[in-house]
């Protein structure tokens, strides 16, 4: 009789621990899937390279190599000897060696040995890290410098200027990897205004810094010279000489410029010594992960901040503030008339262009859940001039004053059936919008020219033509269902939609 109790308890203890578990299960929600899930889960991939490690990144971006360098060549006195187990012999059969295979006079000089013992003494964990750097760089920076027939050796100045960090800036405001001062960068054409400062883009700042070398050479003829106007200006330089009695020397005018340009061209030298025997002397670089080769661009055709991009790409805020340091408030603008790129790996440049419909659709999205500003309307208005501009509305025009109309791009749209649709050439179309070819985007506003009477034609005399705003969670199928004698086929063909996708907000018009 206990047994059986007991069997029975136990049954009943079962049954109510399965009911419980059976409730939890049923309770549990599913977790929403976002917009943005749901889009990139759509994405295309096609993967082409690896993705920059972010402990890479994090070493190209850092500042300490940088305020070193400035420190050094600002502080340090290079003519105080300087005890390191290097002898003065050796240094000058090496000094030797370079100025046989370079354009530059290298000679030996005390201060020059001086330089090169300090940096060995005090730097050569940072110079492992600049070679690593380096091989990021120096292929962009030797094609430059090709192009302007410039020697090779040069490609050293941006490490004296910046440690090759993009973002460097100096106590005196010069910037980026070449440290234009920003009278100097305009006169180059690196523009610099609140969005953008062009002397931090490596690209744009490696060809101003060409052209100012080879302006600079075309003045003194000697690279050495080249080197200290870089740094002090011609103005400086050119007292200097004037004041050493005409000599055109660099270690003759040393003594006549300022006292970090004193430094600048024996760290400068100091710097190709220690890359060019960096072997000799133990130096064990590591290896970059990537190149500036392995990177691309993209015109952008809408205004995009980092923080969207990271989210739609999977790639961290970081990595786009490396790779694209001239933006300074981490949004890249959008101009007609000025195009404006973003930088990427090759693998996401690649999942970029193959999903870019999508990421200027996300764009849309998250620009029609913006809240917007409320416009009364003044009573007096007329039900006829109302009317008027709903009309105006499905049509796809606004109003403005006077004679001009916009018109807003909507998704599958081609400049050919806007202008057949609003009755204009193609050929004014494009004139109207400083249009050199005929591409596109959603949400771009095109200026119609002339009255509305003799631009908007109705597109078939004989049909009227309903728009529906697609809701959120609508789907073509639904929508069609909700229209009897409307299938999926004729909603793409009547809106010009190739796939499936659309949002909340759009307008999709319904012919009957």
């Amino acid at each position: 009789m206990k047994k059986s109790i007991l069997q029975v308890m136990l049954l009943l203890s079962l049954y109510s621990f399965g009911q419980e578990h059976a409730e939890r299960e049923i309770n549990i929600q599913l977790p929403k899937v976002s917009y943005l899930d749901s889009l990139k889960a759509t994405f295309i991939n096609h993967s082409t390279s690896n993705c920059i490690d972010e402990r890479w990144v994090a070493e190209l971006a850092n500042v300490e190599l940088s305020e070193n360098m400035f420190s050094d060549i600002t502080e340090i006195n290079y003519d105080t000897e300087v005890s390191y187990s290097l002898s003065s012999e050796v240094v000058k059969k090496r000094l030797a060696k370079l100025d046989a295979r370079s354009p530059f006079n290298i000679e030996y000089n005390p201060a020059l040995e001086n330089t090169i013992k300090a940096f060995l003494k005090n730097r050569t964990k940072a110079f492992e890290r600049l070679m690593a750097i380096s091989e990021f760089y120096f292929p962009m920076f030797e094609e430059h410098l090709a192009k302007y027939n410039i020697p090779m050796e040069l490609k050293y100045l941006a490490i004296v200027e910046s440690a090759l960090n993009p973002r460097a800036k100096s106590r005196v405001g010069a910037s980026g990897l070449w440290q234009f001062m920003y009278p100097t960068g305009k006169q180059y054409n690196l523009e610099v205004n609140s969005y953008v400062d062009e002397r931090y883009d490596p690209l744009k700042a490696t060809e101003a810094a060409c052209q100012y070398l080879s302006s600079l050479y075309e003045i003194f003829g000697d690279w050495s010279l080249v080197l200290a106007s870089y740094n002090a200006g011609p103005g400086n330089v050119s007292k200097a000489i004037r004041r050493s009695g005409g000599s055109q020397n660099y270690w003759n005018i040393r003594k006549n410029l300022p006292r970090e340009t004193a430094n600048y061209v024996p760290a400068f030298l100091a710097t190709m010594y220690i890359y060019e025997f960096r072997k000799e002397h133990g130096l064990q670089p590591k290896k970059a992960t990537l190149t500036y080769f392995e990177t691309d661009t993209i015109q952008i055709k809408r205004q995009m901040s980092f923080k969207q991009i990271s989210e739609l790409l999977d790639i961290p805020v970081q990595q786009l503030e490396f790779l694209n340091p001239i933006y300074k408030l981490n949004v890249i603008p959008y101009e007609l008339e000025k195009p404006h790129f973003l930088r990427l790996p090759k693998n996401k440049m690649g999942l970029f262009v193959s999903n870019e419909d999508k990421v200027y659709a996300y764009l849309d999205y998250l620009e029609s859940q913006k809240e917007k500003t409320k416009i009364e309307i003044n009573p007096a208005v007329s039900k006829d001039s109302l009317a008027s501009n709903q009309h105006e509305k499905e049509i796809g025009l606004e109003m403005t004053e006077g004679k001009i109309r916009f018109y807003t791009v909507k998704s599958g749209d081609n400049l050919m059936k806007i202008a057949q649709k609003q009755g204009v050439q193609l050929s004014d179309l494009k004139k109207w919008n400083n249009l050199k070819s005929n591409a596109i985007f959603s949400g771009q506003k095109l200026k119609i020219q002339s009255n509305l009477k003799e631009t908007s034609q109705p597109e078939t005399p004989t049909k009227k033509s309903e728009f529906y705003t697609v809701q959120k969670g609508d789907t073509l199928y639904i929508i069609s269902k909700n229209h009897p004698g409307v299938s999926v086929e004729d909603l793409k063909k009547w809106n010009t939609i190739c796939d499936d996708a659309i949002q909340p907000g759009m307008k999709l018009k319904i012919n009957e």
